[in-house]
């Protein structure tokens, strides 16, 4: 199995880091981390998704989507 660029370990700040199209999707998500917002930023995907109430293998599939070959 070919590991993913997004996992669940990832924090924002390197997820929005790693493509430019990923705050769209935070944005999607009404994630404030699409924004830059501070609250978000630290915080790892897990945390995100669960504080979001966001099922997390969505999460990181939308995410993933955008590096999809």
């Amino acid at each position: 199995m070919t590991p993913r660029p997004f996992d669940p370990e990832m924090i924002v700040s390197d997820a929005l880091a790693l493509h430019p199209s990923a705050r769209w999707v935070f944005a999607a998500y009404h994630i404030g981390g699409c924004r830059s917002c501070d609250r978000a930023v630290d915080e790892t995907l897990a945390e995100v998704a669960a504080g979001y109430k966001i099922p997390l293998d969505q999460l990181l599939a939308d995410l993933n989507r955008l590096v999809a070959t």
